[in-house]
């Protein structure tokens, strides 16, 4: 220990010898490792943040979107059309009857329609669904409550506003209990939802502006038919379930179930008119390009490392060819080969760690100085993992680039090093 304490010491008074020197040498260490851990903690950040909104949603979901057919979007007769798509009761029957494995199943309806409230009226989305809607979809009721099985039963006109819906129609008075007119039915206000939580923000601010009233009443209200008016063509789209939202009983049946799901639907619909997302397959494919971000951002960083490597054995290598005749003397006095290995080593060694040090304070002040200055991105975060790595590569980085320069240093002739000038 001794020993190496002394080796130490005499390579630290070499080093602040040259002080500005060994800071520069050091320099690309620095660089590098503050680098892998800023670029790091932006990638850990925004895949932690994506994984979150995908969780959000729900791991053990799936969801069924109806989908127009493009045939069916691109034909027209005249001034009027109707279209015909999407998922039927009877798809919800089978899925609810054929696959043990799914808990919870829930319908959703769609109802294009102004909404209204005195003087102030929007074009929105009102959502017809079921009771245990928000079991599945995670949704939270702010203020007042969600429809009861009963009123969806007797189809009674309650509704659910969404947040920001609630705000267009009553800016700051208090909702609940109030009447708002879908189209040309009545409905009264008995809860406001909390703002929509999701990785699609088209999705949740389409639920944010939405109503909700139980399926029953757009059933016995509106009927089985939408009907849609834009650029003086009237379009009358027949579908039963805009939706169908699935809950499984477990993660490792998700995969199972979703293919199942897509056979089962297959079977009844001839044309391309649903679409499946499942949180959890989404989940594994972000993890999946978070690790290859990761990868690919680690090595780019790391080449600055090899960089600062290639500038420490370069100084070092100098650094030897200077201090020739000193190695000749210490030969002259006793000193072994691997003492003089030592030394040059140690020289390396300590610019690396002081280097790697330096780096990680530098890389961490990045990225907190990245979450002030770009406050719309996700915030960073820095795991041990990034550090240990970046620390780790600057110290082998500094090994490997000193040991020629050292071995080198300790194969002299010590005769011909004394004779240097």
């Amino acid at each position: 220990m001794s020993r190496f304490l002394r080796i130490t010491r005499l390579g630290a008074r070499s080093l602040l010898l040259h002080p500005l020197r060994s800071f520069l040498t050091a320099l690309g260490i620095i660089i590098g490792v503050g680098t892998v851990i800023y670029m790091l903690a932006i990638i850990e950040g925004r895949s932690e943040e994506t994984q979150r909104k995908i969780r959000a949603r729900g791991a053990t979901n799936i969801l069924i979107k109806a989908k127009k057919p493009t045939e069916e979007s691109n034909s027209s007769s005249g001034r009027s059309r109707m279209v015909s798509y999407g998922l039927t009761y009877d798809d919800a029957e089978r899925i609810e009857v054929g696959l043990p494995q799914v808990e919870i199943l829930v319908p959703v309806r769609e109802v294009n329609a102004t909404i209204y409230h005195n003087e102030h009226s929007t074009d929105s989305v009102t959502f017809a669904t079921v009771p245990w809607y928000l079991e599945v979809s995670r949704g939270e009721v702010a203020r007042g409550r969600w429809f009861t099985e009963r009123e969806d039963e007797i189809a009674e006109g309650v509704c659910v506003l969404g947040a920001q819906l609630s705000r267009k129609l009553f800016l700051y008075h208090d909702p609940l209990m109030e009447s708002v007119r879908i189209g040309s039915k009545v409905f009264t206000v008995i809860g406001v939802l909390a703002p929509t939580v999701t990785s699609d923000e088209k999705e949740g601010q389409k639920r944010d502006e939405a109503a909700y009233i139980p399926i029953s009443a757009v059933r016995e209200r509106f009927g089985e038919r939408n009907v849609k008016r834009s650029s003086g063509v009237v379009e009358i789209e027949k579908v039963d379930l805009h939706q169908l939202l699935v809950q499984v009983r477990s993660l490792d049946q998700v995969l199972a179930t979703w293919k199942a799901l897509d056979t089962m639907l297959q079977k009844f619909h001839r044309k391309e008119d649903y679409t499946m997302e499942v949180p959890l397959k989404l989940l594994a494919e972000a993890e999946e390009e978070a690790e290859r971000s990761k990868n690919l951002f680690g090595s780019i960083a790391a080449i600055s490392l090899l960089v600062g490597g290639i500038g420490i054995m370069n100084i070092m290598l100098a650094t030897v060819t200077e201090r020739t005749r000193e190695i000749g003397v210490r030969r002259a006095l006793g000193a072994h080969r691997r003492d003089i290995t030592s030394q040059f080593l140690v020289e390396t060694l300590i610019l690396s760690a002081l280097g790697g040090l330096a780096g990680v304070a530098g890389g961490i002040a990045a990225a907190h100085l990245h979450e002030h200055f770009v406050p719309e991105d996700p915030a960073t975060i820095i795991t041990i993992q990034s550090v240990a790595l970046a620390f780790g590569i600057s110290a082998l980085v500094g090994v490997l680039a000193g040991l020629y320069p050292a071995i080198r240093a300790a194969h002299m002739d010590p005769i011909r090093a004394l004779r240097h000038e």
